[in-house]
Protein backbone atom coordinates (compact mmCIF):
# COMPACT_ATOMS: atom_id res chain seq x y z
CA UNK A 1 0.00 0.00 0.00
CA UNK A 2 2.98 2.28 0.47
CA UNK A 3 4.21 1.67 -2.78
CA UNK A 4 1.00 2.07 -4.01
CA UNK A 5 0.55 5.50 -2.36
CA UNK A 6 3.99 6.77 -3.04
CA UNK A 7 3.97 5.65 -6.84
CA UNK A 8 0.32 6.26 -7.73
CA UNK A 9 -0.28 2.82 -8.62
CA UNK A 10 -3.24 0.50 -9.43
CA UNK A 11 -3.06 -2.27 -7.28
CA UNK A 12 -5.23 -5.83 -6.80
CA UNK A 13 -5.57 -7.05 -3.82
CA UNK A 14 -6.41 -11.08 -3.89
CA UNK A 15 -7.15 -12.92 -0.95
CA UNK A 16 -9.50 -14.67 1.35
CA UNK A 17 -12.47 -13.11 3.32
CA UNK A 18 -11.96 -11.08 6.29
CA UNK A 19 -8.19 -10.86 5.61
CA UNK A 20 -8.44 -7.00 5.24
CA UNK A 21 -8.74 -5.99 2.02
CA UNK A 22 -11.18 -3.51 2.25
CA UNK A 23 -9.86 -1.74 5.14
CA UNK A 24 -6.50 -1.41 3.72
CA UNK A 25 -7.98 0.49 0.73
CA UNK A 26 -9.97 2.30 3.01
CA UNK A 27 -6.70 3.90 4.90
CA UNK A 28 -5.09 5.22 1.39
CA UNK A 29 -6.18 8.64 1.33
CA UNK A 30 -4.80 8.99 4.52
CA UNK A 31 -1.93 8.05 2.88
CA UNK A 32 -1.68 10.37 0.02
CA UNK A 33 -0.37 13.62 0.14
CA UNK A 34 -3.30 16.51 0.57
CA UNK A 35 -4.55 17.78 -2.76
CA UNK A 36 -2.81 20.65 -4.80
CA UNK A 37 -5.00 24.26 -4.95
CA UNK A 38 -5.48 23.21 -8.95
CA UNK A 39 -6.56 19.61 -7.76
CA UNK A 40 -8.76 20.90 -5.27
CA UNK A 41 -10.67 23.28 -8.38
CA UNK A 42 -10.71 20.11 -10.33
CA UNK A 43 -12.48 17.69 -7.61
CA UNK A 44 -14.94 20.77 -7.22
CA UNK A 45 -15.68 21.38 -10.17
CA UNK A 46 -16.67 17.87 -10.94
CA UNK A 47 -19.00 16.99 -7.79
CA UNK A 48 -20.70 20.72 -8.48
CA UNK A 49 -21.88 18.69 -11.74
CA UNK A 50 -24.09 16.09 -8.96
CA UNK A 51 -24.83 18.90 -6.21
CA UNK A 52 -22.06 17.49 -3.91
CA UNK A 53 -19.66 20.65 -3.44
CA UNK A 54 -19.14 21.14 0.22
CA UNK A 55 -20.19 24.01 2.43
CA UNK A 56 -17.08 25.61 2.64
CA UNK A 57 -16.37 25.84 -1.05
CA UNK A 58 -13.30 24.09 -2.28
CA UNK A 59 -13.40 19.95 -1.87
CA UNK A 60 -10.39 19.56 0.54
CA UNK A 61 -10.32 16.07 0.57
CA UNK A 62 -9.12 13.69 -1.66
CA UNK A 63 -12.04 11.66 -3.33
CA UNK A 64 -12.34 7.73 -2.37
CA UNK A 65 -15.21 6.20 -4.19
CA UNK A 66 -16.12 2.53 -3.51
CA UNK A 67 -19.24 1.60 -6.08
CA UNK A 68 -21.46 -1.95 -5.40
CA UNK A 69 -20.14 -4.53 -7.58
CA UNK A 70 -23.81 -4.41 -9.03
CA UNK A 71 -22.95 -0.80 -11.19
CA UNK A 72 -23.47 -0.42 -14.46
CA UNK A 73 -21.62 0.86 -17.05
CA UNK A 74 -22.83 4.10 -17.07
CA UNK A 75 -22.56 4.40 -13.61
CA UNK A 76 -18.88 3.94 -13.79
CA UNK A 77 -17.90 5.58 -16.47
CA UNK A 78 -20.61 7.79 -16.96
CA UNK A 79 -23.89 8.83 -19.13
CA UNK A 80 -27.73 8.83 -18.54
CA UNK A 81 -30.16 11.22 -20.42
CA UNK A 82 -27.64 14.33 -19.06
CA UNK A 83 -24.96 12.66 -19.71
CA UNK A 84 -23.43 12.88 -15.87
CA UNK A 85 -20.06 12.15 -14.88
CA UNK A 86 -20.29 8.34 -13.33
CA UNK A 87 -17.89 7.44 -10.75
CA UNK A 88 -15.03 7.63 -12.25
CA UNK A 89 -14.50 11.00 -12.95
CA UNK A 90 -15.65 11.07 -9.06
CA UNK A 91 -12.61 9.55 -8.47
CA UNK A 92 -10.64 12.26 -10.13
CA UNK A 93 -7.52 12.93 -8.41
CA UNK A 94 -8.05 10.60 -5.77
CA UNK A 95 -8.95 6.81 -5.51
CA UNK A 96 -11.22 4.49 -7.30
CA UNK A 97 -11.92 1.14 -5.09
CA UNK A 98 -13.83 -1.73 -6.49
CA UNK A 99 -14.24 -4.46 -3.98
CA UNK A 100 -15.24 -7.67 -5.81
CA UNK A 101 -13.96 -6.98 -8.70
CA UNK A 102 -15.28 -10.72 -10.42
CA UNK A 103 -18.27 -9.98 -9.33
CA UNK A 104 -18.84 -6.52 -11.41
CA UNK A 105 -19.84 -7.03 -15.11
CA UNK A 106 -17.31 -7.66 -17.23
CA UNK A 107 -18.44 -5.22 -19.94
CA UNK A 108 -18.43 -2.29 -17.63
CA UNK A 109 -15.23 -3.29 -15.88
CA UNK A 110 -13.39 -3.09 -19.31
CA UNK A 111 -14.79 -0.06 -20.04
CA UNK A 112 -12.55 0.91 -17.40
CA UNK A 113 -9.54 0.57 -19.74
CA UNK A 114 -9.34 3.46 -21.48
CA UNK A 115 -9.78 5.85 -19.06
CA UNK A 116 -7.30 4.26 -17.12
CA UNK A 117 -4.33 4.79 -19.86
CA UNK A 118 -5.52 8.36 -21.27
CA UNK A 119 -7.26 9.59 -17.98
CA UNK A 120 -10.36 11.14 -19.22
CA UNK A 121 -13.30 9.76 -20.55
CA UNK A 122 -15.87 11.06 -23.66
CA UNK A 123 -19.74 10.28 -23.37
CA UNK A 124 -21.13 10.91 -26.91
CA UNK A 125 -24.43 11.94 -27.73
CA UNK A 126 -26.22 12.29 -30.44
CA UNK A 127 -25.59 15.94 -30.33
CA UNK A 128 -22.33 16.32 -28.70
CA UNK A 129 -19.62 15.11 -26.81
CA UNK A 130 -18.95 15.70 -23.50
CA UNK A 131 -15.36 15.09 -21.97
CA UNK A 132 -14.46 14.73 -17.89
CA UNK A 133 -11.49 14.09 -16.42
CA UNK A 134 -10.98 10.57 -15.31
CA UNK A 135 -7.28 10.37 -13.65
CA UNK A 136 -8.30 8.16 -11.21
CA UNK A 137 -6.05 5.38 -8.89
CA UNK A 138 -7.59 2.03 -8.89
CA UNK A 139 -7.57 0.00 -6.18
CA UNK A 140 -9.16 -3.52 -6.27
CA UNK A 141 -9.76 -6.35 -3.88
CA UNK A 142 -11.23 -10.09 -4.65
CA UNK A 143 -11.58 -13.48 -3.39
CA UNK A 144 -9.19 -15.89 -5.05
CA UNK A 145 -12.16 -18.07 -6.05
CA UNK A 146 -16.09 -17.96 -5.53
CA UNK A 147 -15.88 -19.56 -1.83
CA UNK A 148 -13.07 -17.29 -0.72
CA UNK A 149 -10.89 -20.30 0.88
CA UNK A 150 -8.78 -21.70 -1.62
CA UNK A 151 -5.76 -21.63 0.73
CA UNK A 152 -7.78 -23.22 3.07
CA UNK A 153 -8.61 -26.73 2.50
CA UNK A 154 -10.68 -27.29 4.92
CA UNK A 155 -12.88 -24.65 3.99
CA UNK A 156 -12.17 -24.81 0.56
CA UNK A 157 -15.20 -26.27 -1.79
CA UNK A 158 -15.13 -29.42 -3.42
CA UNK A 159 -14.21 -27.51 -6.73
CA UNK A 160 -11.05 -26.22 -5.48
CA UNK A 161 -8.67 -25.45 -7.53
CA UNK A 162 -10.95 -25.32 -10.82
CA UNK A 163 -12.88 -23.21 -9.38
CA UNK A 164 -10.47 -20.38 -8.73
CA UNK A 165 -9.17 -20.85 -12.66
CA UNK A 166 -12.48 -19.99 -13.48
CA UNK A 167 -13.25 -17.20 -11.32
CA UNK A 168 -10.44 -15.42 -11.80
CA UNK A 169 -11.52 -15.77 -15.79
CA UNK A 170 -14.10 -13.49 -14.68
CA UNK A 171 -11.63 -10.75 -14.95
CA UNK A 172 -10.17 -10.12 -18.62
CA UNK A 173 -6.47 -10.52 -19.08
CA UNK A 174 -6.29 -7.13 -20.77
CA UNK A 175 -7.97 -5.40 -17.35
CA UNK A 176 -5.67 -7.40 -15.06
CA UNK A 177 -3.05 -5.68 -17.46
CA UNK A 178 -3.57 -2.44 -15.96
CA UNK A 179 -2.69 -3.14 -12.48
CA UNK A 180 0.46 -2.29 -12.03
CA UNK A 181 0.90 -4.05 -8.38
CA UNK A 182 -0.92 -7.40 -7.58
CA UNK A 183 -0.44 -9.15 -3.96
CA UNK A 184 -1.79 -12.05 -2.45
CA UNK A 185 -3.28 -10.83 1.38
CA UNK A 186 -3.46 -13.79 3.05
CA UNK A 187 -5.26 -13.88 6.65
CA UNK A 188 -3.93 -13.01 10.03
CA UNK A 189 -3.66 -16.16 12.40
CA UNK A 190 -4.82 -15.65 15.60
CA UNK A 191 -1.74 -15.03 17.28
CA UNK A 192 -1.23 -12.39 15.31
CA UNK A 193 -4.61 -10.70 16.06
CA UNK A 194 -4.08 -11.09 19.51
CA UNK A 195 -0.76 -9.87 19.55
CA UNK A 196 0.01 -6.77 21.90
CA UNK A 197 1.97 -4.95 19.60
CA UNK A 198 1.06 -1.76 18.23
CA UNK A 199 1.35 -1.39 14.41
CA UNK A 200 2.48 1.68 12.84
CA UNK A 201 0.00 4.61 12.34
CA UNK A 202 -1.08 6.33 9.07
CA UNK A 203 0.86 9.50 9.97
CA UNK A 204 4.32 8.17 10.16
CA UNK A 205 4.00 5.99 6.53
CA UNK A 206 2.20 9.21 5.20
CA UNK A 207 5.27 10.95 5.96
CA UNK A 208 7.75 8.76 4.26
CA UNK A 209 5.25 8.74 1.15
CA UNK A 210 5.74 12.89 0.85
CA UNK A 211 9.65 12.54 1.45
CA UNK A 212 10.05 9.76 -1.06
CA UNK A 213 7.55 11.96 -3.48
CA UNK A 214 10.02 14.94 -2.65
CA UNK A 215 13.23 12.81 -3.43
CA UNK A 216 11.55 11.97 -7.05
CA UNK A 217 10.52 15.40 -8.08
CA UNK A 218 13.65 15.82 -9.32
CA UNK A 219 12.61 14.11 -12.41
CA UNK A 220 10.02 15.97 -12.91
CA UNK A 221 11.05 19.32 -13.07
CA UNK A 222 10.55 19.93 -9.68
CA UNK A 223 7.10 18.84 -9.03
CA UNK A 224 5.96 16.03 -6.70
CA UNK A 225 2.74 15.61 -7.87
CA UNK A 226 4.01 14.04 -10.86
CA UNK A 227 3.95 10.14 -9.92
CA UNK A 228 5.77 7.19 -11.40
CA UNK A 229 2.63 5.51 -12.26
CA UNK A 230 2.38 8.20 -15.21
CA UNK A 231 5.69 8.22 -16.45
CA UNK A 232 5.20 8.21 -20.07
CA UNK A 233 7.82 5.61 -22.64
CA UNK A 234 9.62 8.50 -23.31
CA UNK A 235 10.65 9.46 -19.37
CA UNK A 236 11.10 5.74 -18.81
CA UNK A 237 13.80 5.79 -21.32
CA UNK A 238 14.96 9.09 -20.26
CA UNK A 239 15.43 8.73 -16.67
CA UNK A 240 15.69 5.34 -15.41
CA UNK A 241 19.42 3.99 -16.15
CA UNK A 242 19.33 -0.24 -16.79
CA UNK A 243 22.48 -1.65 -16.03
CA UNK A 244 23.40 -4.57 -18.23
CA UNK A 245 22.89 -7.20 -15.42
CA UNK A 246 19.00 -5.50 -15.18
CA UNK A 247 18.64 -5.99 -18.61
CA UNK A 248 19.37 -9.12 -18.74
CA UNK A 249 16.63 -9.89 -15.67
CA UNK A 250 13.99 -8.10 -17.25
CA UNK A 251 14.50 -10.19 -20.63
CA UNK A 252 14.20 -12.96 -18.87
CA UNK A 253 10.99 -12.51 -17.02
CA UNK A 254 9.80 -11.14 -19.93
CA UNK A 255 10.11 -14.28 -21.50
CA UNK A 256 9.04 -16.70 -18.36
CA UNK A 257 6.02 -14.51 -17.25
CA UNK A 258 4.99 -13.30 -21.04
CA UNK A 259 4.94 -9.64 -19.96
CA UNK A 260 3.69 -7.17 -21.90
CA UNK A 261 5.47 -4.30 -23.27
CA UNK A 262 2.96 -2.41 -20.69
CA UNK A 263 3.67 -4.82 -17.91
CA UNK A 264 7.10 -4.50 -18.38
CA UNK A 265 6.62 -0.76 -18.51
CA UNK A 266 4.67 -1.00 -15.04
CA UNK A 267 7.53 -3.16 -13.55
CA UNK A 268 10.17 0.07 -14.04
CA UNK A 269 7.44 2.03 -12.90
CA UNK A 270 7.14 0.22 -9.68
CA UNK A 271 10.53 -0.34 -9.39
CA UNK A 272 11.50 3.27 -9.67
CA UNK A 273 9.05 4.13 -6.92
CA UNK A 274 10.76 1.28 -4.50
CA UNK A 275 14.26 3.38 -5.00
CA UNK A 276 12.58 6.49 -4.31
CA UNK A 277 11.66 5.11 -1.08
CA UNK A 278 15.05 4.18 -0.32
CA UNK A 279 16.16 7.13 -1.42
CA UNK A 280 18.50 5.40 -4.22
CA UNK A 281 20.05 7.28 -7.25
CA UNK A 282 20.08 4.19 -9.40
CA UNK A 283 17.73 1.51 -9.69
CA UNK A 284 18.84 -1.34 -8.30
CA UNK A 285 18.71 -5.25 -8.94
CA UNK A 286 16.49 -5.64 -5.71
CA UNK A 287 14.22 -3.07 -6.56
CA UNK A 288 13.45 -4.61 -9.97
CA UNK A 289 13.05 -8.16 -8.63
CA UNK A 290 10.94 -6.75 -6.16
CA UNK A 291 8.98 -5.11 -8.67
CA UNK A 292 8.72 -8.23 -10.40
CA UNK A 293 7.23 -10.27 -7.47
CA UNK A 294 4.18 -7.81 -7.44
CA UNK A 295 2.98 -9.06 -10.67
CA UNK A 296 4.10 -12.84 -9.54
CA UNK A 297 0.55 -13.81 -8.19
CA UNK A 298 -1.14 -14.19 -11.24
CA UNK A 299 1.84 -15.46 -13.87
CA UNK A 300 2.79 -18.86 -13.94
CA UNK A 301 6.32 -19.55 -13.22
CA UNK A 302 9.34 -18.64 -10.87
CA UNK A 303 10.61 -15.19 -10.83
CA UNK A 304 14.70 -15.13 -12.00
CA UNK A 305 17.36 -14.43 -10.28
Amino acid sequence: MEIAATGGHNLLMIGPPGAGKSMLAARLPDLLPPLSAREALEVTVIHSIIGQVPKGGLCQKRPFREPHHSASMAALVGGGQKAMPGEISLAHNGVLFLDELAEFNRVAIDSLRQPLETGEIIIARANNHIRYPARFQLIAAMNPCRCGYLADASRACSRAPDCARLYMAKVSGPMLDRFDIMIDVAELPPSELLSPSVAENSASVHRRILAAREFGAGRHNGSNSQVNARLSADQIDRHIVLAPDIKRLLEEAMTKQKLSARGFHKVLRVAQTIADLERSETLQRHHVLEALSYRGVLLSGPLPG
